[in-house]
């Protein structure tokens, strides 16, 4: 198989936590949703690529197999918004909160690790 990110699918990114490959999905997720916003479709379209391939990474780290189904189903929706009918009605804004939680906790558990480090 061809992969966009070669380096994380030859295991770097099984090395990130759950939060950080999530953070790292919603940010193509962004791209996707910003590109579309600028008609800038084939952006878009290679984004939203991105962010799949990472989801699909994700959805095969062995340390995550207690979320796949929940991960499962947000690839489905996420198919649905962005390449079909949105039969689910999701919308960017549910998009941007949902991984923006990933992000933000993502980013705290940094800011606390980095905090450990300078005791």
């Amino acid at each position: 198989m061809n992969y966009i990110h070669k380096e994380m699918a030859e295991g770097r990114w099984k090395t990130f936590s759950f939060l950080e490959q999530m953070a790292n999905v919603g940010s193509e997720v962004e791209r996707t949703m910003a590109r579309k916003k600028e008609g800038k479709l084939s952006m878009a379209e290679k984004a939203f690529e991105r962010a799949l391939e990472l989801l699909d990474l994700t959805i095969q780290d062995p340390k995550n197999q207690s979320r796949l189904s929940e991960l499962c189903r947000i690839r489905e929706v996420m198919i649905d918004y962005f390449m079909f009918s949105n039969q689910y009605k999701s919308s960017d804004k549910l998009w941007h909160n949902y991984f923006y939680a990933f992000a933000y906790a993502a980013r705290m558990k940094r800011h606390e690790q980095d905090q450990t480090l300078l005791r």
